[in-house]
């Protein structure tokens, strides 16, 4: 009886061990990754998100005949992806989209000189400081005494890129005014014009604006605060990550390796070349997707817009309250709200869609609510008549509407088609933000890279120009020949 209680017992005693054994395992392997680290490896790729415009952080670069994105803080990105064991793929947006990216996944970290806050840190986590750079105001040479102290800062108007810690900088100042812009390009633009009288920027930018050209020059006054220094940004939940990362900056960045790359980078920055031979392809490749997205935009615009159209017409009513509710809410939403909302919407309810692909449907989405009000004023437009003699002879109403209405009404929106293929390449501008290589988003990275401001816009208004005024040319000669052939019918 004693050993039958004896063997229950130690058996029960070895069960208990067993599982207290798997729990610690399980609880091991569990501290030892995170939802983001597990993505990461199960992809073998690390995608970082980062602001190419930010010389000599991250800029664009013609690399043996190639565009590429580089910059210290892309070696960063490399050795930690290196390091890591997976591949590096850069996701490209504007500054102020890249903590949104971050928070709902769109990308695994930041890296992009980006400065911890306590107002960032109640979002996302940030590494340990890889780099220190103290923030300078840069002025033209002409003005540079004229900022000698603060109380001279407090009189002038600055400039500093929108969400950024220099433009927090710029507001502890208490200038007469604080101009936040998207880029540090745009900023610069302003002060070459005398719009401002500085620009808040990282002391090692300043440099390099300054080896590029003599006419800028950095303010002898000294800004307020402290300079943190430029972190990796990551989820909160990537606790087992942001451990790894901040390792491997110890380890592998700080100190030499990164004095390393900065060197590397300056000397990038310094390549000689025509600027035409090497911005031309910039041009080019924006003019390309940019044509892309109205053809897009608009082929799938007008599908959906003639549901939309026939929908709104309907004596359904369900049918038609969603159609009247799809076009108001889309017509009464700016199109930079609706492709943030597709770029990181589609990311929340998982799908991982490219910034062309979300550029692409916030443009035809929102295309197809304006093209659905032109085709439905085609739609009346078109002789009561010619639908009560379609019916006459038979014509059931879909018949009517295929073979009657429509190609009427078609052939009387044509040129309002056109001008909204027009208005859609202008518009199509607005999903640079989210690092779609559009026109707009090319002449930013041209401007980042070369240092010139004001002659990139020049070009890329040309090219618009040429753009909007060629097809309006084409429309006009087209809509004469559709007059001419109604003529010879009368």
């Amino acid at each position: 009886m004693h050993k039958w209680v004896l063997k229950v017992v130690t058996a029960v005693m070895a069960t208990l061990l067993m599982i207290g054994s798997f729990a610690g395992l399980t609880s091991v392997q569990a501290a030892e990754t995170d939802p983001v680290l597990s993505k990461i490896e199960k992809s073998g790729k690390l995608i970082v998100g980062t602001s190419a415009d930010y010389a000599p952080y991250e800029f664009h670069t013609t690399v043996n005949g190639k565009d590429k994105i580089v910059g210290f803080d892309i070696s960063v990105a490399n050795e930690i992806a290196k390091r890591l064991g997976v591949k590096l793929v850069v996701q490209e947006m504007s500054f102020d989209a890249l903590l949104g990216a971050v928070k709902t996944g769109k990308v695994d970290m930041v890296v992009a000189g980006m400065t911890a806050t306590p107002e960032r840190e109640q979002e996302v986590a940030f590494s340990e400081p890889y780099f220190v750079d103290k923030n300078v105001v840069m002025t033209l040479k002409k003005n540079a005494n004229k900022l000698a102290n603060l109380n001279d800062l407090k009189k002038a108007t600055l400039a500093a890129q929108i969400s950024s810690i220099q433009e927090d900088a710029a507001k502890q100042v208490d200038a007469k005014k604080v101009v936040s812009l998207k880029k540090v390009n745009d900023a610069v633009t302003q002060l070459t014009q005398g719009k401002v009288d500085g620009v808040v920027v990282p002391d090692t930018t300043a440099d390099s604006y300054m080896d590029q050209s003599n006419q800028f020059a950095v303010a002898k006054a000294t800004l307020p605060g402290e300079t943190n220094g430029s972190s990796v940004v990551m989820a909160k939940n990537a606790t087992v990550l942001q451990s790894k990362v901040d390792n491997i900056l110890e380890k592998h960045v700080i100190g030499d390796p990164l004095e390393k790359w900065k060197n590397e980078a300056i000397a990038l920055m310094n390549h000689k070349e025509s600027f035409f031979e090497k911005y031309a392809p910039y041009f080019a490749k924006g003019t390309l997707y940019t044509v892309g997205l109205a053809v897009i935009g608009v082929f799938f615009g007008i599908i959906l817009g003639v549901l939309l159209a026939l929908m709104k017409l309907s004596s359904i009513k369900p049918l038609k309250w969603l159609a009247v509710a799809y076009i108001e809410a889309v017509r009464g939403v700016p199109l930079l709200i609706q492709v943030f909302i597709v770029y990181f919407g589609t990311q929340v309810i998982g799908l991982d869609v490219s910034s062309f692909m979300a550029g692409a449907i916030a443009m035809f989405l929102n295309s197809a609510a304006y093209v659905a009000e032109i085709i439905r004023s085609g739609i009346q437009a078109v002789p009561a008549g010619q639908t009560e003699a379609a019916r006459s002879l038979g014509f059931t109403k879909m018949q009517t509407m295929r073979f009657m209405v429509l190609p009427q009404a078609i052939k009387n929106i044509l040129p309002a088609l056109g001008n909204e293929f027009v208005t859609v390449i202008k518009e199509g501008s607005v999903v640079s933000v989210i690092g779609v290589g559009e026109l707009t988003f090319q002449t930013s990275v041209v401007q980042g890279a070369s240092f010139k401001p004001f002659i990139p816009l020049m070009i890329t208004a040309a090219i618009y120009f040429i753009l909007t005024f060629g097809i309006s040319r084409v429309l006009g000669r087209f809509e004469k020949k559709l007059q001419q052939s109604d003529r010879k019918m009368i």
